[in-house]
């Protein structure tokens, strides 16, 4: 069974390596935009204009990850069992993902992110994808239907941690 501390920790140290990208992306970025080779020759010439609009972008992509880093590190760790709601922080898996050892970990930020932890397959999702909404509010051995692209999905909740 995952540790959710070892699972948090998993995920901020991800989202760390992202924002130090970004960060080195959003300052060439600027750099590019304030080079004296950048500046216009004619009025066709949009590079400094173009490096501009990407710095402004990637900056908001160094805020995106921060955010996320800090709801992260904000996040209480709680445990659920038969009798809980889910609730952001739950660890939820799927009848039809057993087999596999597949787990949906409903987090703030991040959805999509996927790894591996104690032999299990992690994926997080976000209150507000389709699978955090088909979640959300549910216990455990209740069923769930849902929407993915045309595909209609049918399971129920197998497990909650």
């Amino acid at each position: 069974m995952p540790n959710k501390k070892q699972l948090i920790n998993l995920i901020v140290t991800a989202l760390a390596k992202e924002l130090q990208q970004a960060i080195d992306a959003a300052n060439e970025a600027h750099a590019a935009a304030v080079d004296d080779q950048s500046v216009a020759e004619t009025q066709y010439d949009t590079l400094a204009i173009e490096a501009s609009y990407l710095a402004e972008g990637l900056s908001k992509r160094v805020n995106e990850f921060q955010h996320a880093i800090d709801t992260y590190t904000a996040l209480e760790i709680l445990e659920f069992n038969v009798d809980s709601y889910i609730a952001l922080g739950a660890l939820v898996q799927l009848s039809a993902d057993k087999q596999a050892k597949h787990w949906f970990f409903l987090g703030p930020a991040a959805g999509g992110f996927r790894f591996q932890l104690a032999e299990q397959n992690i994926t997080v999702v976000t209150p507000q994808s389709p699978m955090g909404m088909a979640l959300l509010g549910k216990q455990q051995d209740d069923d769930i239907t849902m929407m993915l692209g045309v595909n209609k999905l049918e399971d129920y909740i197998a497990a909650l941690k």
